[in-house]
């Protein structure tokens, strides 16, 4: 039975269990889909309209965005160059240095690829 059922993503404990629809780790506590999992191996970031995302890419921001602590934030049409992947914190997987603004982190939910 344990042959079917995958390892815990978080801590890769082998001894997860289901509950109901979801998949349990009697180690850490967390609570998957199954369905997630399959998601997470794919690992493609795209953009809003659907293109892939690529290190190196240049992006164009597609909505005017709010920045804490700068008055002016970042228009809607601002090219970002040499972008790169990461995983960070929530869905903020882009990390970039935004001319007139400095380093930080977005999310691809709100660029286009050029």
């Amino acid at each position: 039975m344990s042959d079917s059922i995958p390892p815990c993503p978080t801590c890769s404990c082998e001894y997860t269990y289901e509950l109901g629809a979801l998949l349990v780790c009697p180690e850490c506590a967390n609570e998957w889909a199954p369905a997630a999992a399959a998601d997470t191996a794919d690992d493609v970031i795209r953009d809003a309209v659907g293109n892939v995302l690529a290190d190196g890419d240049t992006v164009t921001v597609v909505k005017t965005l709010k920045v804490k602590g700068s008055p002016t934030g970042i228009k809607a049409g601002t090219k970002v160059r040499n972008i790169r992947l990461v995983q960070g914190v929530g869905d903020h997987d882009i990390d970039c240095k935004v001319d007139g603004i400095g380093p930080m982190q977005l999310k691809s939910s709100v660029v286009k690829k050029v």
